[in-house]
């Protein structure tokens, strides 16, 4: 099974850059190295991180990106799991 983590922040306003570039560096030192990440950004100084796993499970245990600092961020970070279909 593929399961495909998303993680999506909203930075305050003017920290999107800042942001990013935590985002960046935390997707490249996972506990493990997923099948494929992709970094994204978006208005209002969103990011967006998914990264694609083998797994047995849709709620398998798999490494996460964590919340960054509060001061960076507006609102709780959102996260969902996705399953690949055919």
């Amino acid at each position: 099974m593929r399961v495909t983590l998303m993680w999506e922040a909203r930075a305050v306003q003017g920290r999107g850059p800042e942001l990013l570039e935590w985002a960046r560096a935390g997707a490249r030192v996972l506990a493990r190295e997923p099948v494929r990440r992709e970094v994204f950004r978006a208005p209002q100084d969103r990011v967006l991180v998914l990264t694609w796993w083998d797994a047995e499970a849709l709620d398998a245990e798999l490494p996460e990106l964590p919340e960054p600092d509060a001061a960076l961020i507006t609102r709780p970070v959102h996260r969902w799991r996705f399953e690949s279909v055919e």
